[in-house]
């Protein structure tokens, strides 16, 4: 898992022309664990959001952000 982190960090390290690495870093981060728990609870937000501690409404505005089609989960 933390091979996984290391190469998002450094492929953002090596790509960003600078000023915008952490937030680029704790977006790819956050879309990943976002993704991986709508994989664990087959697409349930409200599930999702329980599982990651975080507001159903909250996650649906990521889930909406990071342009995750939750469809692709559900079982």
């Amino acid at each position: 898992m933390m091979d996984d982190f290391s190469s998002i960090i450094d492929k953002h390290f090596y790509m960003s022309d600078g000023g915008r690495i952490y937030s680029d870093i704790i977006n790819s981060i956050e879309k990943s664990v976002i993704i991986k728990a709508l994989e664990q609870t087959d697409g349930n937000q409200l599930r999702t959001s329980r599982l990651l501690g975080v507001n159903r409404n909250t996650l649906h505005k990521k889930i909406l952000r990071y342009s995750i089609d939750v469809r692709r989960f559900k079982r």
